[in-house]
């Protein structure tokens, strides 16, 4: 796995957990799937820019939030 990707996802899932969010939570705000969201903060699928978009907005945070750790 790419470590970019793995990153991604562990912020991802950091953030969501920090908002107290379950995965279906944050697919039903986002309109992303409750599978592709789990491949993502597993590192197993990396995100579309569109997709990324939709977390960053989803959060109130930057796209680049999601790189800073």
């Amino acid at each position: 796995m790419s470590e970019l990707r793995t990153q991604f996802g562990r912020r991802l899932r950091q953030l969501r957990r920090q908002n107290d969010l379950t995965q279906e939570q944050l697919a039903e705000v986002t309109g992303i799937s409750v599978d592709m969201l789990s491949n993502i903060e597993r590192g197993v699928n990396a995100p579309s820019f569109e997709t990324m978009e939709k977390l960053a907005t989803a959060f109130k945070v930057r796209v680049r939030d999601f790189f800073d750790s």
